[in-house]
């Protein structure tokens, strides 16, 4: 499921995505890339392997997989929600104001989220600024992530704790909101390329004291990137 990149009125995403970033600033979007595809990959493979053992009718392997999906899925929200943390309270501090285009309820797959991205839709038209729009959908992913976090873990917790009278919607939940974190994960990676397209040379070492500040890795000197994994609905981005 490849997110649609719209050019935005003030703009356009799909140059921005498309044009190199500075040697400094590669190294801070390959670095956070691989943080996130990381605790995406493991999260993602886990629920996949969780899934495969039901549906092969396994089902005490498929409770004892899903078990521990929870605790990754918490784990990549986390980094997903550092990364939108960091843009937004640098954006606010030092009104950066990167191309945005608004969330594309087509993208997801949960009612909620839909709704989500179509009342962003709605602000980013009734928003005259870009800053505005750009703070205006970063707030939307962290809450977005924050409820699917919560919405995958409860749905999780009934079935492994058999109190479901409803597997099948269960199962259905889960799925619905890996897909949408999936997406979140997304825009958050076009979010933050369009962001350090528009970030001054001088404000990448404060951008990256931020992330470190909050939960990533410091960012090397050095960043060697690695083969992307495959896996369960790794949805390709425009440009990539």
């Amino acid at each position: 499921m490849p997110i649609r990149l719209s050019p935005s009125p003030g703009g356009s995403v799909p140059k921005d995505w498309r044009t190199p970033l500075s040697s400094e600033k590669s190294i801070t979007y390959r670095h956070t890339l691989h943080m996130l595809e990381t605790s995406y990959a493991m999260f993602s493979v886990n629920l996949d392997e969780a899934i495969g053992f039901r549906r092969s009718g396994c089902v005490n392997n498929a409770y004892m997989a899903l078990s521990v999906t929870p605790t990754l899925c918490k784990r990549l929200a986390g980094n997903v929600q550092v990364l939108l943390r960091a843009m937004l309270a640098h954006g606010k501090h030092f009104r950066t104001a990167p191309n945005i285009s608004p969330l594309d309820p087509g993208n997801f797959q949960h009612s909620s989220s839909r709704r989500a991205a179509g009342l962003n839709g709605l602000c980013s038209r009734l928003l005259l600024s870009r800053r505005s729009q750009f703070l205006h959908k970063i707030t939307t992913l962290l809450e977005l992530v924050e409820d699917l976090e919560k919405t995958f873990s409860s749905a999780a917790s009934e079935l492994t704790d058999s109190v479901s009278f409803q597997p099948e919607r269960e199962w259905d939940l889960l799925d619905a909101a890996h897909y949408d974190i999936n997406t979140c994960l997304r825009e958050a990676i076009v979010v933050l390329k369009c962001f350090l397209m528009a970030l001054p040379e001088k404000e990448v070492a404060e951008f990256n004291a931020a992330l470190q500040k909050q939960a990533f890795a410091p960012v090397p000197g050095r960043f060697v990137p690695q083969r992307h994994l495959a896996h369960r609905r790794m949805a390709p981005l425009k440009g990539q």
